[in-house]
């Protein structure tokens, strides 16, 4: 039996990180961080689950992507995981497939309202996908942004010559992501089922959350990390060079400052369950510079999956959210809603011992040199939080200890999910 110190610690269980982008083709190229990097990074971060996305291609089966998705992570992932499905075409056979996949632990689907020709479903498909998950018990997870506007709306400002990372937030508007969320809400509504709101960004697309809960509607939600702690500004890059913003070009994208209030406001009162990265990170060389002369071929994304923890126990520290709260937000309400509850997300007799000893008085420079993921930039450079795990733990193993890696290659396990029941 080993013992581990704790004193002048918290013991907090293992984070889950309901979404995140490993080994994603996106725009021609994949995101940099596969089951390895990724799991090694998030393990340093006191992440010890993530439910990843995999992803049906036009046409083809449910199945095929399951299969494909489990190809990447054998092998290769070294803290347990699970997966969603984004179902991007549902025809009468997909829609029956949809039970298959459910049965493989699978039990939740993301629908786009986004980019058109590549994942968008028209409001008929979300609707009758919507009606088949509320038959076999699966969760509907919406990117709830009105896409096809969105489409024209970039169109004009390449026209204009508006090429620059910055006009990626610049065309996709605050009112996009609120009918969008507002549609969202309104179908599953129609359909009786619950809804799950993906990496929510704005003031008034959780204005539409708070509505159709205070209605009585099952309407859940999550942010990230980005919309609290980055803005607008800092897709401007720098006056040498602005396209030093495309580090921080992901979709939705960076909203002005103002926001943040908002968003702290509602992790605060329960109006946002989970806090989760879309860590779906690219390289500036040579993945980004595919956009450089145009913002709307930046692969989109950010890293996020190592620093989810330390960023939101800076709001502990700051009174924004309360040491409870934070627990919540980043491991117990993803388990619950997604099915992994009591085995994750909690500290109990019978549940899987993923445990951090988090230190809250560690300082911590979230500099490229300190951190795991493969990315070549650091998303909050320079930036020092004080407060970070210590030792980190998946079911009883220690995958990190004081900053150095002790985890086995592999060592994780694909989680089979529980159906929707809170």
């Amino acid at each position: 039996v080993e013992n581990i110190d704790a004193r002048g610690s918290y013991v907090i269980p293992g984070g889950i990180d309901a979404h995140t982008h490993l080994d994603m083709p996106f725009g021609g190229t994949n995101s940099i961080d596969d089951f390895r990097s990724g799991t090694v990074a998030a393990a340093h971060g006191g992440t010890t689950t993530l439910i990843d996305f995999a992803i049906q291609k036009k046409g083809g089966s449910l199945k095929e992507a399951l299969d494909t998705w489990h190809e990447k992570a054998q092998g290769k992932a070294c803290i347990d995981y699970g997966f969603h499905m984004i179902a991007t075409d549902v025809p009468p056979a997909q829609l029956k497939e949809m039970a298959d996949i459910v049965q493989e632990g699978v039990t939740s689907f993301k629908l786009f309202m986004a980019y058109p020709g590549v994942l968008l479903l028209d409001d008929s498909s979300i609707f009758r996908a919507m009606l088949r998950a509320g038959e076999i018990g699966a969760l509907i997870t919406m990117h709830a942004e009105h896409g096809l506007p969105i489409d024209v709306i970039v169109e004009r400002a390449l026209a204009e010559g508006r090429t620059a990372p910055i006009y990626h937030a610049l065309t996709r508007p605050e009112a996009a992501e609120a009918t969008g969320t507002e549609r969202a809400i309104a179908l599953a509504e129609m359909a009786g089922v619950p809804v799950y709101m993906v990496h929510l960004s704005s003031t008034r697309a959780l204005e539409r959350v708070i509505e159709g809960r205070d209605r009585g509607l099952k309407v859940y939600a999550e942010t990230c990390p980005q919309y609290l702690f980055l803005s607008e500004d800092d897709l401007r890059g720098t006056p040498e060079d602005p396209f030093e913003g495309a580090k921080y070009v992901c979709t939705p994208p960076l909203r002005p400052k103002h926001h943040h209030g908002s968003l702290w406001r509602g992790l605060r009162n329960h109006e946002l369950q989970v806090v989760a990265t879309d860590h779906c990170p690219f390289c500036m060389h040579p993945q980004k510079e595919l956009g450089r002369d145009s913002f709307a071929k930046i692969p989109n994304g950010m890293p996020g999956i190592e620093t989810r923890l330390h960023l939101m126990y800076e709001g502990v520290r700051n009174g924004l959210i309360s040491l409870n709260r934070f627990v919540e937000i980043t491991a117990t309400a993803p388990a619950k809603i997604f099915g992994l509850y009591p085995k994750k997300g909690t500290i109990a007799i019978g549940g899987d011992a993923d445990l951090v000893v988090w230190d809250p008085n560690k300082k911590f420079e979230l500099s490229l040199e300190n951190l795991h993921m493969k990315v070549d930039y650091a998303a909050y450079p320079g930036k020092v939080v004080t407060g970070a795990p210590k030792t980190v733990m998946s079911r009883g193993q220690v995958l990190v200890h004081d900053d150095r890696w002790l985890g086995k290659l592999g060592g994780g396990e694909f989680l089979k999910r529980r159906t929707f029941d809170l």
